[in-house]
Formats: structure tokens, sequence, C-alpha cells
């Protein structure tokens, strides 16, 4: 459930509120058990996600680095390479 979560500083281009939002929803996803809540729960994990999102923004906002950032698109092909590893699939293959 929480492969979606990524890291997300120190990127360029840095981190979108889009990503940050992503995130947060699979954090309390994990946490909370639902990947759904139920009607009854609905507003305790919007308000949930809200708060995360909220957190990982002031985080984003408040690292500093030294290092260089890195490059989206080489660190998608790495997860590539890793999972066509991992799981034995080939890349680009439907």
């Amino acid at each position: 459930m929480c492969r979606n979560i990524r890291p997300l500083f120190n990127f360029d281009p840095p981190a979108t509120e889009d990503e940050m939002r992503a995130s947060a929803l699979q954090y309390v996803r994990k946490v909370s058990g639902y990947t759904k809540p139920s009607q009854a729960n609905r507003e305790a994990f919007e308000v949930a996600v809200d708060e995360v999102l909220a957190a990982t923004d002031r985080l984003m906002k408040s690292l500093v680095t030294k290092a260089p950032p890195k490059d989206r698109d080489v660190e998608a092909e790495k997860r590539k390479a890793a999972a066509a590893k991992r799981f034995g699939t080939v890349a680009g293959a439907a």
C-alpha cells in the first residue's frame, strides 16, 4: 500500500503539491487501514490527509542540503530497473 510514497526532497524540479498530497493520502491509508473510508469516516480521513500534507509542506520548506538536486527522470529509470529486476519484468513490456 505504501509503494507510492516516494522521497520528495531535493529534486529538480521540486515536489509539487499534488505529489505531496498523494504521499499524504498513501500515509493516511496505511495508518488507518482504509483504502477508501466509509461515509462515517470520510471527514476524519480527509482532515488527516490535509494535516499530513501541511506537515509535509512545512518539512520540505525547512530541509536543507548541500547535495545537488536529483534528476526526476534518472530516479524514475532507477525505480523501473529495480522493479524489473524484482518482479522479472521487461521494461517497456505491456
